[in-house]
């Protein structure tokens, strides 16, 4: 195999690779909102998402598999465990923390923070992520 030969073959498969990467890039950016439904996104939710990122949730909670593996994923946990139980941890763990071996801390939420969490999970849930991440509970 000739330096030329070489050269071409790297050449061609750097071209290659970048035309499959661009058309994927594409479309995932083409069914972005139909996966996500962003038309959802109401002040509810943008609330739920800065209290979320205020307290730094993500440093202890799994959201769609990222984050911290310390508390359980909340990604869909509406789902799994209901909106009253979800809000009866957030409202416990506003006044005492929550847990006993992992102990959720005190934050202090508000009534608006609680239920801007609560919207912010229920679109979190809605999010078409392919089934990920997968469910390892049985």
């Amino acid at each position: 195999m000739t330096k030329t030969s070489v050269r071409n073959m790297v050449i061609g498969a750097t071209v290659i690779v970048s035309v499959v990467f661009l058309y994927m890039t594409y479309l995932s950016y083409a069914s972005l909102s139909e996966r996500t439904n962003s038309e959802k996104i109401s002040e509810e939710v943008a609330w739920g998402k800065r209290v979320w990122e205020k307290h730094a949730c993500i440093d202890c909670h799994t959201l769609l598999g990222e984050g911290a593996y310390y508390a359980p994923e909340l990604g869909n946990v509406i789902k799994r465990r209901g909106e009253a139980y979800v809000k009866i941890v957030l409202e416990t763990a506003a006044v005492q923390g929550w847990g006993t071996t992992r102990k959720m801390p005190q934050f202090d939420l508000t009534e608006k923070d609680i239920n801007g969490l609560m919207e912010f999970f229920k679109w979190m849930g809605e999010i078409d992520t392919n089934n990920w991440p997968p469910n390892i509970e049985g």
